[in-house]
């Protein structure tokens, strides 16, 4: 008996796997990346400096800010989440039966190509484009704001609500269908009860990045607290921008952490009995 019996040899071996493809794609990267830095016409000597200015800039808001306008900051800040939550709420409206619609089993295939190509050309406009479209139709407001952020929104949301429906097809859209159900009736028995939490959840989640997103479109004339730091940015007024700084940071802080948590309880879902009845017992066994 061979010795050798049960050892791979070199013809069970599998082939070594080729590395050209991925060497031949990092180098094509690697010049790509390169050729593009190059076209830019970077001053190298200037990075050194910009640590010294940006600290220089910070004294300038921060050391000692100016609480004068404080109160009007606060309104235009209200404006702001005004703007960002109608947005918001247009955006959802409208995303989720277009989203529904998109998803695969739900419309028909010709539609659900059509919504996803209108999809694509929202997402790649930037909501600043798509402000200062509107500013000639209805002028500088906050409405203005308040409709290019709904409009901007419908490209990333209504995708978020076609993956979601896409994802929890679990076999009752087939059941509702064999017992006769058309598409309405397929979506409202099967689909929505199972999606319903993680569409809400990132209807939330769209309000948060709108409250980022409509301090920039301030900066075009759309109103809210962006415009004021345009205005004081463009008259260096340093020290009030760093209050107009401090107060959106806040502000925007204390709308996560209540968006956040508003979220959290929605996909978690309501505390079950029991384990509210072992808190309650724990607490009062901790009593005594």
């Amino acid at each position: 008996m061979s010795t050798n019996a049960g050892q791979p040899t070199s013809r069970n071996l599998p082939p070594r796997p080729s590395r050209v493809g991925p060497t031949v794609t990092a180098i094509v990267a690697g010049a790509v990346v390169l050729a593009v830095t190059m076209s830019l016409s970077i001053d190298w000597d200037d990075l050194g400096e910009i640590p010294g200015k940006v600290l220089h800039y910070m004294r300038l808001m921060f050391e000692a800010p100016n609480w004068e306008n404080f109160p009007r900051a606060l309104f235009e800040t209200w404006r702001s989440i005004s703007m960002a939550w109608i947005g918001a709420i247009l955006c959802v409206l409208v995303s989720i039966p277009l989203g529904m619609l998109a998803a695969q089993g739900v419309g028909p295939t010709w539609l659900r190509i059509l919504l996803r190509g209108v999809f694509s050309v929202i997402r790649a406009v930037p909501e600043v484009i798509i402000a200062l479209i509107l500013l000639t139709i209805t002028g500088l407001t906050p409405f203005t704001g308040a409709l290019a952020l709904g409009i901007a929104g419908i490209g990333t949301q209504a995708k978020w609500v076609y993956e979601t429906i896409e994802s929890v097809q679990d076999g009752s859209p087939e059941a509702v269908r064999a017992a006769g159900g058309n598409t309405a009736q397929i979506t409202r028995w099967a689909l929505w009860p199972a999606a319903a939490p993680a569409l809400m959840s990132f209807a939330l989640y769209r309000f948060e990045i709108n409250i980022r997103t409509s301090a920039v479109l301030g900066l075009v004339g759309a109103g809210g607290i962006g415009s004021m730091l345009a205005n004081y940015t463009n008259f260096r007024e340093w020290d009030t921008v760093g209050m107009l700084l401090i107060v959106v940071v806040l502000a925007t802080m204390l709308i996560d952490a209540i968006s956040g948590a508003i979220r959290q309880r929605i996909t978690a879902g309501p505390i079950g009995t029991g384990a509210a009845f072992k808190t309650r017992k724990h607490d009062v066994v901790r009593l005594r």
